[in-house]
């Protein structure tokens, strides 16, 4: 890392579509580093790196002249999750770190693959969970383990929006996340990672026990378009997770609540890409306070992509873990797997 420490850090992206385009790239932007370059087989996905970016490195139709490029210095993937694991072995086999979008694979073996092959080459392997770096959260957090409410005992997350068969962005083309092959399930693959993940972040430890329900009720599409999920974590604090494809985007569908022994805390409109939300501490006289949050316009994909950044100079193995990533595909396989509609 002594080089790297003389020069501004540059990215390979491996996927450019809307997340990778919209957040990540100015993401590691404003966090004071460089896309160098990009990997995408659609023409107009590099035509707009190419025109957005400062593309040193060039945009590429396969992954080989990223890894070839000594000037990048992290992997960051946001390829349908299918996908996944070839990018990272490769990126393994070349030695870079690689930070890839959750879910961390569309199937446990392929997720279990990529844990392998990071360990084996030795290098850096997270998963984007941008939430664990929203300056609520990490607030939400902090109040927690200063005991503001108490012993935690339930955590509450409803996060859905409305995916219909038809959902694109403009130069993404067609809709992969209601195609069981390629998204490796539905709205509880999709979403219920954040919220698992989060929950472990918040509390400080990890869920152990899960169920779910799913349902394909509204969309006409082959994966679940909704999920409630239930789960225990091994302190014994329980965790509720409404997540969906079928709730319309005006309605309040982005809400999370901690409840404890002697108070609770609700965050609302905090779980997504951006900054803001709102966050409030009730004690358990029923009065009611705003949280403060710390910078609370900071981009949590900039943080993140910072925190990366970090961990590699370090040696962390903590902020970002394939382990405890592996963990919670663990719990999504076995949620999908003893679901009755799921048999």
């Amino acid at each position: 890392m002594t080089a790297l420490a003389a020069r501004t850090m540059g990215w390979g992206i491996v996927g450019y579509g809307w997340v990778a385009r919209d957040y990540a790239a100015p993401a590691i932007l404003a966090a004071g580093h460089a896309v160098r370059a990009v990997c995408d087989p659609t023409p107009a996905a590099r035509d707009a790196a190419r025109s957005s970016l400062r593309l040193e490195g060039g945009a590429h139709a396969d992954i080989a002249p990223l890894l070839a490029d000594p000037a990048v210095d992290a992997i960051y993937i946001a390829t349908p999750n299918h996908l996944h694991r070839a990018a990272v072995e490769a990126a393994a086999a070349a030695g870079k770190p690689v930070l890839c979008e959750k879910p961390m694979a569309a199937t446990l073996a392929d997720a279990e693959a990529m844990a392998e092959a990071a360990s084996r080459a030795g290098i850096l392997l997270g998963t984007a969970f941008d939430q664990r770096h929203h300056p609520a959260h990490a607030a939400l957090r902090q109040a927690v383990a200063a005991g503001l409410i108490g012993t935690p005992t339930v955590i509450r997350i409803a996060y859905a929006c409305w995916l219909g068969p038809d959902w694109s962005v403009t130069g993404e083309g067609d809709n992969w996340r209601a195609d069981p092959a390629r998204a490796g399930g539905g709205a509880l693959m999709d979403l219920a990672p954040h919220g698992l993940d989060l929950a472990e972040y918040l509390l400080g430890e990890p869920i152990q026990e899960i169920a779910a329900l799913t349902q394909r009720r509204v969309q006409p599409y082959a994966v679940d378009d909704g999920a409630l999920l239930i789960g225990r974590t091994a302190g014994g604090a329980l965790v509720q997770l409404h997540v969906a494809y079928n709730c319309p985007d005006a309605l309040p569908r982005r809400r999370l609540e901690v409840l404890g022994a002697t108070g609770q805390i609700v965050a609302e409109n905090t779980m997504g890409q951006d900054a803001g939300g709102r966050v409030t501490h009730t004690d358990a006289q029923g009065r009611s306070r705003p949280l403060p949050v710390p910078d609370a316009d900071a981009s949590p994909f900039a943080r993140q992509m910072a925190a990366f950044a970090r961990a590699i100079a370090t040696g962390d193995r903590e902020t970002f873990s394939a382990a405890r990533d592996l963990h919670t595909m663990r719990l999504l396989h076995r949620a999908y797997s003893e679901d009755p509609a799921c048999r």
